[in-house]
Protein backbone atom coordinates (compact mmCIF):
# COMPACT_ATOMS: atom_id res chain seq x y z
CA UNK A 1 0.00 0.00 0.00
CA UNK A 2 2.66 2.61 0.92
CA UNK A 3 4.58 2.13 -3.05
CA UNK A 4 1.49 3.77 -4.40
CA UNK A 5 2.33 6.78 -2.46
CA UNK A 6 6.71 6.90 -2.88
CA UNK A 7 8.31 9.79 -4.45
CA UNK A 8 4.82 11.23 -5.62
CA UNK A 9 3.58 14.70 -4.43
CA UNK A 10 -0.25 13.76 -3.12
CA UNK A 11 -2.36 17.15 -3.78
CA UNK A 12 -5.15 16.65 -0.83
CA UNK A 13 -5.52 17.76 2.91
CA UNK A 14 -3.18 15.86 4.91
CA UNK A 15 -5.41 13.98 7.34
CA UNK A 16 -6.99 12.87 4.39
CA UNK A 17 -3.47 10.65 3.38
CA UNK A 18 -2.49 10.71 6.52
CA UNK A 19 -5.88 8.11 8.31
CA UNK A 20 -4.89 6.09 4.76
CA UNK A 21 -1.45 5.36 5.97
CA UNK A 22 -0.63 2.07 8.25
CA UNK A 23 1.07 2.22 11.37
CA UNK A 24 4.61 2.28 11.83
CA UNK A 25 5.44 2.70 8.15
CA UNK A 26 7.66 6.13 7.92
CA UNK A 27 11.11 6.35 8.89
CA UNK A 28 11.42 10.48 9.11
CA UNK A 29 9.04 13.50 9.41
CA UNK A 30 10.23 16.64 8.40
CA UNK A 31 7.43 19.09 8.07
CA UNK A 32 6.67 23.24 9.23
CA UNK A 33 2.42 23.87 8.89
CA UNK A 34 1.16 26.93 8.98
CA UNK A 35 1.64 29.10 11.83
CA UNK A 36 -1.73 31.02 12.02
CA UNK A 37 0.10 34.09 11.87
CA UNK A 38 -2.74 36.14 11.02
CA UNK A 39 -4.85 35.23 14.24
CA UNK A 40 -2.46 37.57 16.32
CA UNK A 41 -2.31 40.41 18.81
CA UNK A 42 -0.16 41.94 16.83
CA UNK A 43 -0.39 44.31 14.40
CA UNK A 44 2.28 43.45 11.40
CA UNK A 45 0.25 40.71 9.93
CA UNK A 46 -2.63 42.93 9.89
CA UNK A 47 -1.90 46.68 8.36
CA UNK A 48 0.36 45.58 5.88
CA UNK A 49 3.96 45.70 7.43
CA UNK A 50 4.59 41.72 6.84
CA UNK A 51 7.43 40.37 8.13
CA UNK A 52 10.62 38.23 7.30
CA UNK A 53 9.05 36.88 4.15
CA UNK A 54 9.71 38.09 1.01
CA UNK A 55 7.62 41.32 -0.08
CA UNK A 56 5.15 40.38 3.26
CA UNK A 57 4.06 37.61 1.00
CA UNK A 58 2.00 36.25 4.31
CA UNK A 59 -0.13 39.34 4.50
CA UNK A 60 -1.92 36.98 2.01
CA UNK A 61 -1.83 33.90 3.47
CA UNK A 62 -1.31 31.00 1.59
CA UNK A 63 -2.69 29.91 -2.04
CA UNK A 64 -5.57 28.73 -0.48
CA UNK A 65 -5.89 29.12 3.21
CA UNK A 66 -5.69 32.40 4.89
CA UNK A 67 -3.56 31.18 8.00
CA UNK A 68 -6.28 32.58 10.49
CA UNK A 69 -8.20 30.23 12.92
CA UNK A 70 -9.07 30.51 16.25
CA UNK A 71 -6.56 29.14 18.22
CA UNK A 72 -8.54 26.47 19.94
CA UNK A 73 -9.54 25.12 16.77
CA UNK A 74 -5.97 25.71 15.39
CA UNK A 75 -4.29 23.87 18.16
CA UNK A 76 -6.77 21.28 18.20
CA UNK A 77 -6.02 21.01 14.38
CA UNK A 78 -2.48 20.46 14.98
CA UNK A 79 -2.48 18.00 17.57
CA UNK A 80 -4.82 15.88 15.77
CA UNK A 81 -2.28 15.56 12.89
CA UNK A 82 0.52 15.25 15.04
CA UNK A 83 -0.79 12.31 16.50
CA UNK A 84 -1.68 11.07 12.86
CA UNK A 85 2.19 11.39 12.39
CA UNK A 86 3.47 9.83 15.69
CA UNK A 87 1.04 6.90 14.53
CA UNK A 88 2.77 6.46 11.30
CA UNK A 89 6.14 6.58 12.33
CA UNK A 90 8.20 3.61 12.92
CA UNK A 91 10.06 2.80 16.42
CA UNK A 92 13.11 4.11 14.76
CA UNK A 93 11.19 7.36 13.85
CA UNK A 94 11.38 10.58 14.35
CA UNK A 95 9.47 13.96 13.53
CA UNK A 96 10.81 17.08 12.80
CA UNK A 97 7.87 19.65 13.19
CA UNK A 98 9.16 23.20 12.78
CA UNK A 99 6.94 26.25 14.57
CA UNK A 100 7.35 29.64 15.89
CA UNK A 101 6.97 31.02 19.25
CA UNK A 102 5.50 34.20 19.68
CA UNK A 103 3.85 36.82 22.05
CA UNK A 104 0.22 36.71 22.30
CA UNK A 105 -1.25 39.26 24.43
CA UNK A 106 1.63 39.69 26.52
CA UNK A 107 2.64 36.07 27.45
CA UNK A 108 4.79 33.44 25.45
CA UNK A 109 3.28 31.08 23.14
CA UNK A 110 4.77 28.27 23.39
CA UNK A 111 3.20 25.45 21.16
CA UNK A 112 2.72 23.38 24.15
CA UNK A 113 -0.87 23.25 23.25
CA UNK A 114 0.08 21.06 19.82
CA UNK A 115 2.92 18.88 21.71
CA UNK A 116 2.10 18.27 24.76
CA UNK A 117 1.38 14.43 24.88
CA UNK A 118 4.02 13.17 22.41
CA UNK A 119 8.17 11.71 23.29
CA UNK A 120 9.63 15.21 22.93
CA UNK A 121 13.24 14.52 23.08
CA UNK A 122 14.88 18.06 21.78
CA UNK A 123 14.19 21.71 20.58
CA UNK A 124 16.26 22.61 18.28
CA UNK A 125 16.27 26.38 18.18
CA UNK A 126 16.67 27.09 14.53
CA UNK A 127 18.30 30.80 14.03
CA UNK A 128 17.51 32.93 10.89
CA UNK A 129 18.92 35.49 9.91
CA UNK A 130 17.26 39.43 10.27
CA UNK A 131 13.93 40.17 11.12
CA UNK A 132 11.85 42.78 12.41
CA UNK A 133 9.33 43.82 15.42
CA UNK A 134 6.76 46.24 15.53
CA UNK A 135 6.07 45.79 18.94
CA UNK A 136 8.05 47.72 21.66
CA UNK A 137 7.02 45.27 24.49
CA UNK A 138 9.85 42.43 23.78
CA UNK A 139 12.84 41.71 22.08
CA UNK A 140 13.64 40.88 18.06
CA UNK A 141 12.10 37.67 17.87
CA UNK A 142 14.88 35.73 15.42
CA UNK A 143 14.59 32.27 15.88
CA UNK A 144 12.05 29.79 15.06
CA UNK A 145 12.02 26.03 16.95
CA UNK A 146 12.04 22.84 15.87
CA UNK A 147 10.19 20.37 18.02
CA UNK A 148 12.78 16.59 17.49
CA UNK A 149 10.21 14.17 18.67
CA UNK A 150 11.29 10.52 18.79
CA UNK A 151 10.36 7.12 19.12
CA UNK A 152 12.08 5.08 21.71
CA UNK A 153 14.86 3.45 19.03
CA UNK A 154 15.71 6.41 17.20
CA UNK A 155 19.60 7.28 17.21
CA UNK A 156 21.17 9.94 14.77
CA UNK A 157 23.84 9.22 11.92
CA UNK A 158 27.04 8.51 12.50
CA UNK A 159 28.86 11.93 13.52
CA UNK A 160 25.50 13.76 13.29
CA UNK A 161 25.41 14.09 17.18
CA UNK A 162 28.05 16.72 16.90
CA UNK A 163 25.81 19.42 15.82
CA UNK A 164 24.75 21.70 18.56
CA UNK A 165 21.34 22.39 19.61
CA UNK A 166 21.18 26.16 17.49
CA UNK A 167 21.31 26.01 14.00
CA UNK A 168 22.24 29.12 12.17
CA UNK A 169 20.63 29.64 8.47
CA UNK A 170 19.67 31.89 6.53
CA UNK A 171 15.68 32.23 5.62
CA UNK A 172 14.86 30.89 1.98
CA UNK A 173 14.48 34.19 -0.01
CA UNK A 174 13.86 33.16 -3.46
CA UNK A 175 10.49 31.15 -3.50
CA UNK A 176 7.04 32.04 -4.84
CA UNK A 177 5.55 29.82 -1.38
CA UNK A 178 5.20 32.47 1.29
CA UNK A 179 7.41 30.78 4.19
CA UNK A 180 9.61 28.18 2.27
CA UNK A 181 11.90 25.83 4.18
CA UNK A 182 15.75 26.81 3.18
CA UNK A 183 17.05 23.68 1.70
CA UNK A 184 20.36 24.04 3.75
CA UNK A 185 17.90 23.55 7.05
CA UNK A 186 16.68 19.83 5.46
CA UNK A 187 19.31 18.72 4.44
CA UNK A 188 21.11 18.94 8.21
CA UNK A 189 17.64 17.42 8.83
CA UNK A 190 17.47 14.62 6.72
CA UNK A 191 21.84 13.81 6.44
CA UNK A 192 21.54 13.66 10.07
CA UNK A 193 19.56 10.45 9.74
CA UNK A 194 19.32 6.76 7.90
CA UNK A 195 15.96 7.47 7.59
CA UNK A 196 14.97 6.11 3.48
CA UNK A 197 10.94 6.87 3.69
CA UNK A 198 10.95 11.13 4.42
CA UNK A 199 6.81 12.59 4.74
CA UNK A 200 6.37 16.27 4.87
CA UNK A 201 2.52 16.70 5.41
CA UNK A 202 2.59 20.26 4.66
CA UNK A 203 5.01 20.17 1.04
CA UNK A 204 4.76 23.74 0.25
CA UNK A 205 7.17 24.40 -2.28
CA UNK A 206 8.47 20.81 -1.83
CA UNK A 207 11.88 21.31 -0.09
CA UNK A 208 11.89 18.08 1.63
CA UNK A 209 11.44 16.19 -1.78
CA UNK A 210 14.02 17.98 -3.33
CA UNK A 211 16.56 17.60 -0.55
CA UNK A 212 15.01 13.78 0.01
CA UNK A 213 15.60 12.98 -3.80
CA UNK A 214 18.67 14.30 -3.89
CA UNK A 215 19.82 12.34 -1.04
CA UNK A 216 18.67 9.38 -2.46
CA UNK A 217 15.73 8.57 0.09
CA UNK A 218 12.43 7.87 -0.69
CA UNK A 219 9.49 10.77 -0.11
CA UNK A 220 5.69 11.40 0.70
CA UNK A 221 4.77 14.80 -0.25
CA UNK A 222 1.60 16.09 1.33
CA UNK A 223 -0.25 19.49 -0.16
CA UNK A 224 -3.41 20.83 -0.12
CA UNK A 225 -2.73 23.61 -2.76
CA UNK A 226 -2.90 22.39 -6.20
CA UNK A 227 -0.48 25.62 -7.22
CA UNK A 228 2.00 24.64 -4.63
CA UNK A 229 2.27 20.58 -5.91
CA UNK A 230 2.75 22.35 -9.70
CA UNK A 231 5.46 24.07 -8.43
CA UNK A 232 6.97 21.40 -6.15
CA UNK A 233 6.73 19.18 -9.32
CA UNK A 234 8.55 21.93 -11.51
CA UNK A 235 11.03 22.30 -9.06
CA UNK A 236 11.92 18.46 -9.08
CA UNK A 237 12.22 18.15 -12.47
CA UNK A 238 14.89 21.40 -12.29
CA UNK A 239 16.75 19.39 -9.92
CA UNK A 240 17.22 15.97 -11.83
CA UNK A 241 19.81 18.62 -14.02
CA UNK A 242 20.60 21.15 -11.34
CA UNK A 243 20.33 19.37 -7.95
CA UNK A 244 19.66 21.94 -4.76
CA UNK A 245 21.66 19.44 -2.36
CA UNK A 246 24.87 19.71 -4.61
CA UNK A 247 26.87 22.83 -2.41
CA UNK A 248 26.41 20.35 0.47
CA UNK A 249 26.55 16.87 -0.54
CA UNK A 250 27.56 14.38 -3.88
CA UNK A 251 23.88 14.32 -5.09
CA UNK A 252 21.64 10.79 -6.22
CA UNK A 253 20.17 10.41 -9.15
CA UNK A 254 16.17 11.46 -8.55
CA UNK A 255 13.90 8.43 -9.26
CA UNK A 256 10.83 9.28 -11.23
CA UNK A 257 8.43 11.90 -9.63
CA UNK A 258 4.70 12.05 -10.84
CA UNK A 259 1.86 13.74 -8.42
CA UNK A 260 -1.12 12.35 -7.00
CA UNK A 261 -4.17 14.59 -7.52
CA UNK A 262 -8.03 13.80 -6.33
CA UNK A 263 -10.41 13.42 -9.21
CA UNK A 264 -14.29 14.26 -7.64
CA UNK A 265 -16.58 11.97 -8.83
CA UNK A 266 -20.31 12.39 -8.91
CA UNK A 267 -21.68 11.00 -5.82
CA UNK A 268 -18.90 9.21 -4.93
CA UNK A 269 -15.86 10.52 -2.36
CA UNK A 270 -12.47 11.86 -3.39
CA UNK A 271 -10.47 9.38 -5.49
CA UNK A 272 -6.71 9.30 -5.77
CA UNK A 273 -5.01 8.73 -9.29
CA UNK A 274 -1.55 8.74 -10.57
CA UNK A 275 -1.32 12.00 -13.25
CA UNK A 276 1.56 13.09 -14.71
CA UNK A 277 1.68 16.98 -15.26
CA UNK A 278 4.97 16.36 -17.79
Amino acid sequence: MLEEYLNKIINADCMDVLKKLPDNCIDLVVTSPPYNLKNSTGNGMKDGRGGKWANAALIEGYENYDDCMPNEEYAKWQHEVMMELVRVIKDDGAIFYNHKWRVQAGLMQDRRDIIYDVPLRQIIIWKRKGGINFNAGYFLPTYEVIYFIAKKDFKLAPHANSYGDVWEIMQEQRNDHPAPFPVELIDRIISSTTSQIILDPFMGSGTTAVVAAGLGRDFIGIEKSEKYCKSALERLEKNKVNPEVAKFHQPMLFSEVVPITPTRKKKKKDEYHIESLF
